[in-house]
């Protein structure tokens, strides 16, 4: 294809934080570009997001199923590519499922829905109509990340038998729901976020990246949650006991009333010859522990010499030299740029390379709803452990 492929959005709008990272992420590579919206549920707030977006008043709709039958109607020079969904939890499903059917592919915000059936629902038309949804699991496109993957892929630790990841923040430590805030209103609202709180908004991340870097699923838990701000709705902090496949044990946390905490994710994994460290908030640095050798430090965009060159997978998701932060707007941008690149591969009948459908896919999406609901299962059971059923 000699063109950008074409983009519509749902949710978004003025004053919207994440609809503007997904938009800054889409075209930071100069391959996407934004043609329609439906980008609040007030259609005014919709007219005045798109007047700001410079979009033709006519590709401005009042929703999403007005867009998607509007735009599946155009011609197909004409007619956007795909819909990325950013809104709130209880308002993916609904556009992600009309969007296939109608021929689109899809990104959308973690988590994928609000139930696991509607995440199997998904599944089952992404698979029928042959369309692409990426989810953003964002932190799996840092190239540390991806180069701990690899590592821990090539044996490099041996059997892996310790995962320990953590997803502390701080921002919920009040009740804020009731103070105006809206992104926290919407998140303690349990006929909005689903479930759970804090594992449905951020325990999935930190599910996700134990799972994509180590390559092993959990098979069981045991889950205690907590809602430790009074008058909240739904719990705010929780911690998991894990068990992987291959027999490794791992622990989970997740809180929101961390106090003093910003966006701390962080995973260590442990082998039988040694393991590695990553933390969000110094996303350059994978720490290398060997037993009976001096720490490591690979550092991203450098051209080490064998045997530490970096992976492909580093190397194709780093884009500026050593020593310049990539963060969360570059991890951002390189699941959109794998996502574009494996659309533009289907539509001009090649086969994607590996490390462009290195993005997180609807198998992911349920996995993750699988996770809340063992956890709250688990949660709210007197046995200790749960095995994880999807």
């Amino acid at each position: 294809m000699k063109r950008k492929l074409r983009m519509g959005m749902v949710g978004g709008g003025k004053d919207a934080f994440i609809g503007a990272v997904h938009r800054i992420a889409a075209f930071m590579d100069g391959k996407i570009e934004l043609v329609c919206g439906a980008f609040s549920i007030d259609p005014e707030i919709s007219r005045q997001s798109g007047e700001d977006l410079f979009i033709a008043p006519d590709r401005v709709y009042a929703n999403y199923e007005e867009m998607i039958a509007k735009e599946a109607a155009l011609p197909e020079g004409e007619r956007m590519d795909f819909l990325t969904i950013v809104t709130p939890n209880f308002l993916h499903f609904g556009p992600a499922k009309l969007a296939l059917e109608n021929g689109f592919d899809v990104v959308v915000e973690k988590p994928m829905t609000v139930t696991l059936d509607e995440a199997k629902e998904l599944q089952t038309i992404v698979e029928k109509t042959g369309r692409t949804l990426c989810l953003t699991h964002t932190y799996s496109g840092y190239p540390m990340v991806k180069q701990a993957k690899a590592m821990v892929k090539e044996g490099h630790f041996g059997k892996i038998r310790k995962i320990v990841v953590e997803y502390p923040q701080g921002w919920l430590s009040r009740l804020s729901e009731r103070e105006g805030n809206a992104g926290a209103a919407w998140r303690a609202d349990p006929k909005k976020s689903g479930l759970s709180l804090v594992m449905g908004d951020i325990g999935t991340h930190a599910a996700h990246l134990a799972e994509y870097v180590t390559g092993l699923r959990i098979t069981s838990l045991c889950a205690d949650l907590t809602t430790f701000v009074e008058g909240r709705l739904l719990d705010d902090d929780g911690s998991v006991l894990l068990r992987f496949e291959d027999g490794a044990k791992g622990v989970l946390m997740a809180s929101q009333i961390s106090a003093g905490e910003e966006n701390a994710v962080r995973i260590r994994i442990y082998g039988e010859k040694g393991g590695l460290e990553w933390a969000n908030e110094d996303p350059n640095n994978l720490i290398i522990k060997m037993l009976d050798q001096p720490r490591q430090i690979y550092r991203t965009g450098n051209a080490y010499a064998a045997p530490f060159t970096l992976s492909s997978f580093a190397t194709h998701n780093t884009r500026i030299p050593a020593g310049h932060p990539e963060g969360l707007l570059e991890s951002f941008a390189n699941i959109y740029r794998n996502f574009a690149a494996t659309v533009t591969a289907k539509r001009e009948g090649r086969v994607p390379k590996a490390e462009e459908l290195d993005f997180p896919s609807v198998q992911d999406g349920v996995r993750g709803m699988a996770f809340v609901q063992n956890v709250v299962k688990s949660n709210e059971s007197n046995e200790k452990w749960t095995t994880f059923v999807v």
